[in-house]
């Protein structure tokens, strides 16, 4: 899916602790947030611990336009977070960018979330009405506010009790002056786990490989940087980790697993595993019952790159139509999903994908995308594919339909912008000027992430779904209550 038409995630983060004093953490960071690049290109930043001072450099852009060898050197430390975003809460902007960093009498801390805040407005007027200020719109303030403010309590104590106020989707990070955090949300909306990692030291010393851990979005950047993985953090769990040890607590009650299913359908990379499930299999199985649920007389399946990819590769195998390279995609083209226009947004597709002629030329196509939000990616591939000479052009989609927005950290438009709400799948069909349309069934998307069918219901419901996934903007079920829908 093109980023001018795509969902976007709202962020990835990844920190670093060694126990070895010496040790510089900066440098792990900065090629972590490079493997967490595709969860956000709006901005960058790392935070680093050294001597009980917290120094963040953080700017607008790419990981690698952001930093450069001499900024990463200079962040000095055994300890770092760092921060890749997308901006769903709060504008595209400096002030926006994290890591957030707070300074006050008992030391300091940094901040960095991957998600959104349901009660933010709510806790932001509480905390202003106290006293504190606020420097950005970014609802990730909001939180480090709220542990500052608490911090005199201890840092697990403060951890607790902001956890407990705030609502919503958080994959979170925290860095004191002694420790690196983790926290994930009650419900596990958002992705985060930890690692291991073997450091060369000083030859000739007993301890000469030191050891550090890896707190990340995903696994794929753990991976990276030549870490093990050890385990994805719990729905609800805090994990601390200082020099003497990992201490991990639960600080919810047993809540419904509710993770994202579009992390694997195309957030996420396919050389990571969460939650125990392998993003590259569940997107070929995906692909597979498509082909099952809907399959059409073809001479080629191709996929829309990237995650379009390993779901085209099993609609072929359970349909016996040949796979092949139809469809290729630009990787130097940057951040077009900011245009704000219909004819920008078109422009960008046509200068990110193309297609090869030699190879659709005279043939029935069946194009296996992620999803399909305003349609102006589909609309335009059908375009290119039928003047490159495809007879037929066939469009499978590897997702439900998208109805409804999302409030937990997704880039969704409004309900009246996203096309499947207002159209039905033949209307819809019409609109591409594809020769056939079909979506994966809600109950197809749970079996390829090896899951059982959602319990029956109408309308938006709260606290409904028991399928450990959350599937609100397919359904308009949602895992926890969410604000009123703005039209």
């Amino acid at each position: 899916m093109s980023g001018a038409d795509a969902l976007h995630e709202a962020c990835g983060v990844f920190g670093v602790f060694s126990a070895n004093e010496d040790r510089e953490a900066a440098p792990l960071v900065y090629y972590g947030l490079f493997s967490l690049q595709h969860r956000g290109q709006e901005s960058a930043g790392i935070a680093a611990l050294r001597d009980k001072s917290i120094e963040c450099r953080k700017g607008m852009g790419l990981v690698g336009e952001v930093f450069t060898p001499e900024s990463i050197v200079q962040l000095r430390g055994q300890a770092a977070i760092g921060h890749v975003r997308y901006s769903t809460s709060g504008s595209s902007s400096i002030e926006n960018a994290q890591p957030f960093v707070s300074r006050f009498k008992l030391g300091s801390i940094a901040v960095a979330h991957n998600g959104t805040l349901t009660n933010a407005d709510v806790v932001r007027e509480l905390l202003e009405d106290s006293g504190v200020g606020f420097t950005s719109s970014s609802d990730s303030e909001v939180i480090v506010n709220l542990i500052a403010k608490n911090y005199k309590k201890g840092i697990e104590r403060a951890l607790t009790d902001t956890i407990k106020f705030i609502k919503g989707s958080y994959a979170l990070l925290v860095l004191t002056d002694e420790a690196l955090v983790g926290a994930r949300d009650p419900n596990g909306i958002r992705p985060l786990c930890l690692g291991k990692l073997s450091l060369p030291g000083k030859p000739g010393k007993p301890d000469w490989l030191d050891t550090g851990w890896i707190l990340a979005s995903e696994s794929c950047a753990i991976d990276a940087v030549g870490g093990e993985f050890v385990r994805d953090i719990e729905p609800g769990e805090v994990i601390i980790i200082n020099k003497e040890q990992v201490l991990s607590f639960t600080f919810s009650e047993k809540t419904p697993r509710a993770v994202c299913a579009f992390e694997y359908v195309y957030f996420a990379r396919p050389d990571s595993v969460l939650d125990g499930l392998d993003v590259y299999a569940a997107r070929v199985r995906a692909g597979e019952l498509l082909g099952r649920e809907s399959a059409v007389a073809a001479d080629l399946v191709i996929g829309v790159p990237d995650s379009g990819v390993p779901a085209a590769i099993g609609y072929g195998r359970a349909t016996g139509t040949a796979y092949g390279l139809g469809i290729v995609k630009s990787k130097y083209v940057g951040r077009t999903f900011i245009a704000p226009e219909q004819a920008d947004r078109e422009r960008a597709v046509s200068v990110k994908h193309n297609v090869i002629r030699s190879e659709v030329e005279g043939k029935r196509v069946v194009v296996i995308d992620d999803s399909i939000v305003r349609g102006t990616t589909s609309r335009r591939l059908v375009s290119i594919l039928r003047k490159a000479g495809a007879r037929e052009v066939h469009i499978r989609i590897c997702s439900p339909p998208v109805r409804f927005p999302c409030y937990f950290g997704i880039d969704t438009p409004h309900r009246k912008d996203l096309i499947s709400n207002l159209n039905s799948v033949d209307e819809l069909c019409a609109s591409l000027g594809a020769d056939s349309l079909a979506f994966i069934s809600v109950e197809g998307l749970l079996e390829s992430l090896n899951a059982a069918p959602a319990p029956a219901g109408k309308g938006r419901k709260n606290n409904s779904n028991s399928c450990g996934y959350c599937l609100g903007c397919f359904t308009g079920e949602y895992p926890i209550p969410v604000p009123g829908e703005d039209h």
